[in-house]
């Protein structure tokens, strides 16, 4: 019998080979929790592998997440790989998904999941259906929730000098005075950049324009590869039936839609984002246009019209310490390739020296 005379229920679906790379700093509980939550995924994704990487915790994580993970219910399918160094978000990500797509069987997908995520039934499997029935996408993101069940932003606009002006001012609706449209997508829609804390990546794609770029510590990565993907032609969606919770900065102590003031390391991402996506002149643009932004918030103040509105966070003293020149290294792209051999350092060292 051919297979076009072959009945519909005759031919079973294969089901796509989905990795999941969970990145720790310091969380192991969180990290084996998560791990935990995946065991049901199985059931739809039969091939489902999960790899831990240990980021240099440095504090016994590795021994602890290494203990969990020979529990017998984790067997066969979730392994540890633990890394010598703090090398970031990106770098710790691209030594996992080198391995993965150097290995014999490479899976078709790249499930990117934050430690501190537990998944709701079925996430996984929605965003592997999703790329599955969308072959020109190469990135498909979740809806995150706090663990109280309150929605959390989980698909964006790129950034850009208008955003970075309605970010100073905390003044949405500017936004709607000068047709500048806001960071957050609020719709399913078409974002240009969904959140990292829990993404799943085509493979090829990945191929095709590179895994992170490692120059980035940590902030911004996974917008500037989302950047690449776009520019090569591929898409980017957010699929909000795949539900995720969150607990967001545990491993950095850093909530960056409510805290007083960044670290360091989150302007050095953004400074080397906009040199790398636009130039030093998009850089200085967009750091003074926040500036201006900050200045009408403050005039806003003086006058008694923010009575109850959330400002911006106090940024003005970092950005003219750190956003105003261009650093060493922040022009050279730095994107690891998939055939890339595993364990060389992170960029963003070479260039801190």
């Amino acid at each position: 019998m051919s297979e076009a005379e072959r009945p519909p229920h005759a031919t079973a679906r294969v089901a796509p080979h989905v990795a999941i790379v969970i990145v720790n700093y310091r969380t192991p509980d969180l990290a084996l929790r998560c791990v935990e939550t995946l065991a049901a995924e199985r059931v739809a994704l039969p091939g489902l592998e999960v790899v831990v990487a240990d980021g240099g915790s440095g504090d016994g994580s590795a021994e602890k997440l290494a203990a969990g993970i020979a529990d017998p219910r984790f067997q066969g399918w979730a392994r540890l790989l633990p890394l010598p160094i703090n090398g970031g978000f990106g770098w710790a990500n691209n030594q996992a998904m080198l391995r993965l797509l150097q290995q014999d069987d490479p899976p078709d997908y790249i499930h990117l999941l934050n430690p501190d995520t537990e998944i709701a039934p079925g996430a996984v499997a929605l965003l592997a259906q999703w790329l599955a029935a969308h072959p020109r996408h190469a990135a498909v993101g979740s809806q995150l929730f706090r663990p109280d069940g309150a929605t959390v932003g989980s698909a964006f606009r790129f950034p850009s000098i208008g955003r970075e002006f309605l970010r100073g001012s905390a003044t949405p609706a500017l936004g709607r005075a000068f047709g500048i449209r806001p960071t957050l997508v609020e719709d399913a829609g078409d974002p240009d950049w969904v959140t990292g804390a829990s993404v799943m990546l085509r493979a090829e794609a990945l191929r095709e324009v590179g895994l992170f770029d490692d120059g980035f510590f940590l902030y911004f990565e996974e917008v500037e590869l989302m950047r690449r993907l776009r520019a090569a032609g591929w898409g980017v969606a957010h699929e909000p039936q795949s539900r995720v919770f969150h607990v967001g900065g545990a491993a950095t102590g850093v909530n960056v839609a409510n805290v007083a003031r960044r670290p360091a390391y989150w302007f050095n991402s953004r400074r080397r984002y906009f040199v790398r996506t636009g130039g030093t002149a998009t850089l200085v643009a967009a750091t003074l246009a926040w500036m201006a932004g900050r200045a009408l918030w403050k005039l806003r103040e003086a006058l008694r019209l923010t009575r109850g509105q959330p400002a911006a966070a106090p940024e003005a003293t970092d950005h003219l310490r750190l956003s105003l020149a261009p650093r060493p290294g922040d022009r050279r792209p730095t994107v690891a390739r998939w055939n890339d051999p595993p364990d060389q350092p992170p960029a963003w060292m070479e260039t801190a020296r």
